[in-house]
């Protein structure tokens, strides 16, 4: 680390990500990721951040405020709004040995630079060998009346690209030690951060810098014996709520989160299915070819002697995600919703 980067840090140490945690040391999604950063940054000086106003700004929502007086430009780099270009750089500064972690403002938008991520990125491994430690961040998701353009759910389409890693992760501890992995990982990995999570979910995150969640791996976030339901980002915070309120019908819901898309782990879900015999797949990507179908394919093939009902999916449908608030909520599956599509496989 260069000297001019230390004197930067000196005079920035106030915008360090652990200082905007709450007083009960709670940090929310979005600080959680920050202090990721932050750290793998302090850690290894090999990790740099690019992006669409990042630096100055701190990016969209803020995630970089104070990464540019700590770091400095050379590690903290703005962009122009070029999502080809900038997975580009990431590309060509991973061969020469960084990891760099590119921000993109909304995860709607890397599909301007979709071939780049799964024809170059993706695949370059395989064809040449060379490893290629490249993060790529974006919020995704609805629920804040984003509109068409600011709340699409990409998953599917990088999951299914052979290649890439995608981590779609729901609470902040999760947030933070994943995002560390991917960062230390030699693959490409897709992150993708859900924005109606960014402020409102709150936990007191470990602060050791070596804390890591390992990519691949979902987890019981709520022990249960009627219904499994099977989900992943904001969605599994609905899906804790419907279980309350199930809950006090006289039905137990164990919820599975995903945490990881890409790889799958199926182990944890096929356990969950065997102790209850019944399944939601709750998804916010398209109901049709959404990860939640083949989520469902899975369960159906490996788990069907396990089966006491029709393995049961709750999606969004097939059109672009509205901006007015009453059909943005008839677009997204709502906690009633939830709550009915339970009852139902309870009573098969």
């Amino acid at each position: 680390m260069s000297a001019r980067t230390l004197e930067a840090g000196a005079a920035g140490h106030g915008a360090e990500p652990r200082g905007k945690r709450t007083e009960a040391g709670e940090a929310t999604y979005l600080i959680a990721i920050a202090e990721a950063l932050w750290e793998e940054m302090e850690r290894d000086e090999r990790v740099f951040l690019l992006g669409e106003d990042i630096g100055v700004y701190g990016g969209a929502f803020k995630v970089t405020e104070g990464f540019l007086e700590r770091f400095g430009p050379e590690r903290v780099m703005d962009t122009p709004i070029a999502e080809e270009t900038i997975t580009g750089i990431a590309i060509g500064a991973a061969m020469e040995g960084f990891r760099p972690v590119a921000e993109f403002q909304y995860a709607d938008f890397m599909s301007s630079g979709f071939d780049m991520i799964t024809t170059a990125l993706g695949r370059y491994h395989y064809r040449s060998g060379v490893p290629l430690p490249v993060v790529l961040r974006g919020p995704s998701g609805g629920g804040v009346r984003a509109s068409s353009f600011h709340s699409f759910n990409p998953e599917p389409w990088f999951a299914h690209s052979p290649g890439l890693k995608v981590i779609c992760p729901a609470f902040p501890t999760d947030a933070k030690g994943l995002l560390k992995s991917a960062i230390r990982d030699d693959n490409p990995v897709i992150f993708l951060e859900h924005k109606w999570i960014y402020r409102r979910i709150k936990e007191v995150v470990p602060e050791d810098p070596d804390f890591l969640v390992p990519i691949g791996r979902a987890r019981v976030v709520r022990e249960g014996s009627d219904v499994s339901i099977v989900s992943y980002g904001m969605l599994v915070h609905w899906a804790l709520e419907a279980a309350e309120q199930l809950e006090g019908r006289g039905i137990s819901a164990e919820i599975v989160d995903l945490r990881t898309i890409q790889p799958l782990d199926t182990e944890t879900v096929l356990r969950s299915v065997e102790k209850t015999s019944r399944v939601l797949v709750l998804y916010e990507s398209h109901r049709f070819l959404g990860v939640g179908a083949e989520v469902a394919a899975q369960i159906a093939e490996e788990a069907f002697e396990h089966l006491d009902a029709p393995v049961m999916r709750l999606a969004p449908p097939n059109v672009p995600i509205p901006f007015s608030p009453t059909l943005e909520d008839a677009y997204l599956p709502q906690v009633p919703d939830i709550v009915a599509a339970v009852e139902r496989l309870a009573a098969w």
